[in-house]
């Protein structure tokens, strides 16, 4: 097999408490670029369990996902989501909602879906241009809650022009996974303070984030594989 594979984890550390969550993620990409992430999410004070699939094309378009939610050790939802250039679908069963099947129609492709695993969260960033300085708006943007821990649905929400981001530079930083190289960036809220993202490497892997909204700081804390 031709495929190159890394994992690793993402400690959730809350202020002045501890690691109160944490994310397990393996990711593999294909001789093309195409890259699936499966990601685990536990957010320990939420109550919430999140299990991802979420598969990008060699330029980080989105192709597919799945999305099933746990909360309060009960089943919230599982659902399916597929985009191609003239459509967004979801395919979803939920504990509140019921059966949904959402398609919306699209002049243009979907660039980020947010299913809401830090990793994935990382993956955003590889639109962003270096070169400027100033805020930028994603383009057509989806998330699967409408929720800041991602605590609802999962279903297919329109969020652009929500959030903008900003890339800040270059920097040297140390967590428990070891001394990394990085890149630093903003997302940016119209309603919430910013998060600020350090990032490492062509397969963007999240090496800290943190964000005072939900007084929290995300870090890796484990690392292996052929990760570049």
């Amino acid at each position: 097999m031709k495929h190159r594979s890394y994992r690793g984890k993402v400690s959730y550390i809350t202020d002045g408490v501890g690691e109160l969550g944490r994310e397990m993620f393996y990711v593999t990409i294909q001789p093309d670029g195409t890259r699936t992430m499966r990601a685990t999410c536990e957010l320990d004070d939420d109550r919430l369990l999140r299990d991802v699939v979420a598969t990008v094309d060699k330029e980080w378009y989105p192709l597919d996902a799945f999305v099933r939610l746990t909360s309060n050790e009960t089943t919230a939802g599982s659902s399916w989501f597929r985009f191609t250039k003239s459509m967004a679908e979801c395919e979803a069963i939920t504990a509140k909602e019921g059966r949904v099947h959402q398609v919306f129609d699209i002049d243009e492709r979907v660039r980020e879906l947010g299913t809401h695993p830090v990793h994935a969260d990382a993956w955003g960033l590889a639109q962003v241009n270096r070169n400027n300085a100033g805020p930028q708006a994603p383009s057509l943007r989806f998330s699967t809650s409408t929720q800041a821990d991602g605590g609802s649905g999962p279903l297919l929400v329109p969020s652009t022009g929500r959030k903008q981001r900003r890339y800040i530079g270059r920097e040297t930083i140390r967590v428990a996974a070891g001394t990394f190289e990085v890149e630093h960036f903003q997302d940016m809220f119209p309603d919430k303070p910013p998060s600020e993202l350090w990032v490492t490497g062509e397969d963007y892997i999240p090496v800290r984030v943190q964000w005072s909204y939900r007084k929290q700081t995300y870090e890796l804390t484990e690392l292996s594989g052929d990760a570049r």
